[in-house]
This record gives structure tokens, sequence and C-alpha cells, in this order.
């Protein structure tokens, strides 16, 4: 007897036999048992998941001799013949050889008429139904909405979209899902058990992710795999027949973009072109990890699923999972589908992939904009920003600017004014008090204030005109302010900022006045010197043409 493959020879025969479509067989059962059913289905889905099966299935339901029933005997002659698709009375058509109206109207209309030859039910099972032509749908439309008692219509397609809404109206639409790889793999472990085959679970899940939902491409696959090994199959048989990305290759990969290892990305990825990988499947398989590292980050439960993570990765994808954040992987996920698209087109793909990993390494220093809003306004941030030297406080100049107070609060008449080493204490305590609690306000607002100044129990800022904007921010922190100023003084501070008319340009760090143009270069070596200005130069190819004080 000649060979038959493993999907034919375990095809489902009856509707429990049926993997993963759950919803559809217990409908199609139900409808059996209650003598509720219509007169033509449509099963949609994608291919490989069960639909034509489960129109067969449903024919010898309705022609098995013990009949109408959920659970067909098989052994009769209706349910042999209809299984090995020579029942006279069970007509499979596909429908992208006989697309043409006449085909339709000469296999399927001109027979409507004949009564069964001997089953209850003239079944006509349409493949890809999609596929036939408008002229064809049109002239099978009045068949289709009113057909004889005895003739009952299942079509099944992978294109729902291309019925049109006429036919569809007219029949019952049946949904068939992608099938989990655990599903298959529990499948597959049943076949190869009851086949004598030694194959470990790591292989089995394998080939289930493989076959990406579709059960008969996860049973075509193992067929595959049997014909190079035998009976004894390891993971590397699986990798090496399916052309499968090494996971310890993978593992790498990401261990070395979370280590900022370049020199290892740049190894890595001249491992994966000698191995003879396809490098748009490596940015794939890289995908992939990517997309289990950030379900992970959100249910740290999942790393159990057998769909995320192998026995033996699990806890090294715990510690991957921690070197990340969802920021990182969201920008990597996006990083490596992009590259996958441009590898189709490289001349040379190992540079794309390369670059990828460099860019991958440098987009893990750029700062969300929510820190940096988070530094300016206290709120806590689960980032951390780059550290950069704070900038020192100003240094007073001797003439104050008068101006009008921004707080109408006095002190005490009981209170003494301050002695002139305690005002010059308290100014250093209270910068160096802002620059520790909120760093990011210090270095953008309050080190930018052209004047600080303690006096009768009240501290000013003084804000040139342009500094408007640094003002108003000023102003929202102010309650913050006056009151760790009183906890230093162990007195009520009044703190205050105000709007100098003079519109000097001068910074009081630099020691008095300074020409427009070596204030730009000091400006420019300021800028150059920020940490989180070196990180975007590293990511970006930019150069800082000019600066401006704010």
């Amino acid at each position: 007897m000649s060979y038959q493959v493993i999907a034919r020879k375990w095809r489902p025969q009856k509707f429990d036999d049926v993997v993963g479509q759950r919803a559809v067989t217990r409908t199609l059962r139900n409808a059996i048992q209650s003598g509720r059913l219509a007169h033509a289905f449509v099963f949609a889905g994608p291919r490989g998941v069960g639909k034509t099966t489960s129109a067969r299935i449903l024919a010898r339901a309705l022609n098995c001799v013990h009949g109408p029933t959920p659970d067909p005997c098989g052994v009769c002659e209706p349910c042999v013949e209809i299984a090995e698709g020579r029942d006279m009375d069970v007509l499979e058509i596909d429908a992208a050889t006989h697309t043409g109206v006449d085909n339709v109207r000469e296999v399927i209309i001109a027979g409507l008429a004949i009564r069964p030859a001997r089953n209850r039910y003239k079944v006509f099972i349409i493949d890809e139904v999609h596929q036939l032509s408008s002229a064809s749908f049109n002239s099978l439309l009045k068949s289709i909405e009113e057909p004889p008692p005895h003739v009952v219509f299942m079509m099944a397609t992978t294109e729902l979209d291309k019925i049109p809404e006429t036919v569809l109206s007219r029949s019952q639409v049946y949904e068939f899902r992608t099938i989990s790889a655990k599903t298959m793999a529990e499948q597959l472990r049943r076949i190869v058990d009851a086949e004598g085959i030694s194959i470990g679970d790591e292989s089995l899940q394998l080939i289930a992710r493989d076959a990406e939902g579709s059960m008969r491409d996860a049973q075509s696959k193992l067929d595959q795999i049997l014909a190079f090994t035998g009976n004894t199959v390891t993971v590397d048989d699986v990798s090496t027949v399916l052309g499968l990305v090494g996971r310890d290759l993978l593992l790498d990969a990401v261990q070395a973009v979370a280590d900022e290892d370049a020199q290892a990305a740049f190894a890595l990825a001249a491992r994966a072109v000698e191995m003879g990988y396809d490098l748009r499947a490596v940015c794939r398989e890289l995908s992939r990890v990517v997309r289990d590292l950030l379900v992970l980050s959100v249910d740290p439960s999942r790393i159990a699923d057998s769909e995320i993570a192998a026995e033996s990765e699990r806890d090294r994808l715990k510690g991957l999972v921690a070197r990340f954040s969802r920021e990182d992987l969201l920008r990597a996920f996006d990083l490596l589908t992009r590259t996958e698209a441009e590898i189709r087109a490289a001349a040379q793909p190992r540079y794309n992939l390369e670059i990828a990993l460099l860019r991958w390494i440098y987009l893990r220093k750029l700062i969300p904009i929510e820190d940096l809003v988070a530094g300016t306004t206290g709120v806590a941030s689960g980032s951390s920003l780059p550290r950069t030297p704070a900038p020192q406080p100003r240094p007073a100049r001797p003439a104050p600017v008068p101006s009008p107070q921004v707080n109408s609060a006095r002190p005490e008449p009981s209170e003494a004014p301050p002695a002139a080493p305690e005002r010059a204490n308290l100014k250093d305590a209270f910068l160096a008090r802002i620059r520790d609690s909120k760093k990011v306000f210090y270095n953008m607002v309050v080190a930018q204030a052209q004047k600080i100044e303690v006096a009768d129990n009240r501290v000013t800022f003084t804000f040139s005109t342009p500094q408007r904007a640094l003002r108003d921010q000023f102003e929202q922190q102010r309650p913050w302010l006056e009151a760790i100023a009183q906890e230093i003084a162990g007195r009520k501070i009044v703190v205050a900022a105000v709007q100098s008319d003079a519109g000097a340009t001068s910074s009081p760090a630099a020691g008095g006045s300074q020409q427009p143009a070596d204030r730009k270069s000091t400006l420019r070596e300021q800028a150059l010197a920020d940490a989180r200005v070196q990180a975007m130069l590293e990511v970006f190819p930019a150069e800082i043409r000019d600066v401006e004080e704010m």
C-alpha cells in the first residue's frame, strides 16, 4: 500500500476530532440535534484550519444511515464514500477550476432538480468559492436562496470579503480561527506518540510556531522532517529542515543590545550570514523575541506559557526583560519590521542587519518626553534621566533691580532681618535643595535667572524680558519653593520672581558682561557638554549650528 501523508491519514472524521474550532463544531452539532439546519453554509478562515474537513463531516452527519446525527458512524457506505470523496450525491467543486458561469450552470444548476441517488441530501461543497466570477455568483444566487429541500450548499473560502453580500445574507457564515501553537503542539504529540516517533516537546513547539496557525501546515512540516530524520527527531533537525533561526543566536543578539556591545552585535550578524540564514527571517524572528519580551513586561506570569518560551529559555528571558523598558521594546519592534522590509530590496542585506542592531543600541539612549516633563514638574518617573553637571548658582549683582513684589506677604515685625553670612548660607542651602529635588527644573529655570537676591526674609529671582516663559514656570513652583525655604530658614520666607526691564543678556555665572560672540561660544560649549545633547547627536546625524539663550 502506498504511503499516506500525515495530513490525510490524520484528517478528522467527526466533529470532536476538529482541532481548535470548538465554537463552530458545537454550533453545527446543536443545529443537527435540534433540526435547525440551514440550506447554505459559508465556512471562512485561513488555510489549513478545518473548513473543507468540517464540510465533509457535516455531509456525513446529514447522510449517515443513523442520521441525521452529530456523530456519524464512519462505517456505513455513505460515511465511507464521502470520506474517500467518491459519493455521487456529494459533489466537491473547485471554484478555481469551475470559475465561469457555464461551468456553474452545467455542474450545479442543471443537477438541482435531480433527487439524490441514495442519500437523504445532495450536497454541493464549493472550495475557494471567492474565485467564482460575478456572473457565476449571480447565476447561483437564486439557487442558494431557494434550493430544493434535498439540496445543501457548503462553501469554503479564505477571503470572505470577496464573496458578494447577496450570497452571504442568504447563508449561515461560520468563521474559523487560526489555531494556537499550544493546541497544535498537543495534537502533534498525539500523532507522534501513535506513530512511534521519538521527538521532544521543544521540537514540536518549534514546528507549531512555524506553522503560524495552520494545522495542515504543521502536519506537512512534520512529514517533511520525518523524511529527513526518520523516527528520531532533535531540535537541530527541525531547525535545519525548516530553515529556522536558532533561538540561541536571537537571544545572544538581544543580550548584545542590552549590554550595548556593538562589537558582539556585528559578530552575531556575521554568524547569521555564515550559518546561511535568510536575514529577513532573522529580523522576523528577532521581532518575535521582542514581542515576547513585551508580553512578559506586561504580564510576567506568561513566562510559563510554552508559546512564549521553552522551559530552557525562561531564566534567560526573565533577565532580558529587566534590561529593557516598554518604550525600548516598542521602538525595537518598529525598527526590526522596517529592516525586514528593507532587506527584501537590499543589495547587501548583511549591512542592513548590522546597522539595525547598532541603531537599536543607540535608540535605548533616547529620553522619553514624559521623563523631561516629569523632571520639570517634579512628578515621579520610572526612567532615569542622564546625569548632567548642574551649573553653579549665579552670583547676585551688587545693585538690586527694584520691581513690584509678586507675593504681598511680609515677615512678622518681631523677626529681625538676617545677617549677611546667614543670607549667603540660606541662598546656598536653598539652591542646593532645589538642585537635588528637581534637577531639570533647576537647570532649565532656576539657573537661568539673571539675579538671585536674599534680603529681609525674601528671596528674589530676576528674569530678563525674553525669559517670560521661564518666569511663568517659576511661578507654578513658587508655593513649593517657599515651603522648602521656610524649612531651611526656620521662619517664613517669601520667594518672588520679577521681570527685569533692562533685558540684559549677560549671565551672572560668566562673571559680568560678555561679548555676544564669546557668549555664544560659551553656550555652545555648555550644550555640547550636556549628556542629553550628546545622546541625541549619537543617534541622529546632526550638528549644532547656532545656540540661543532663552
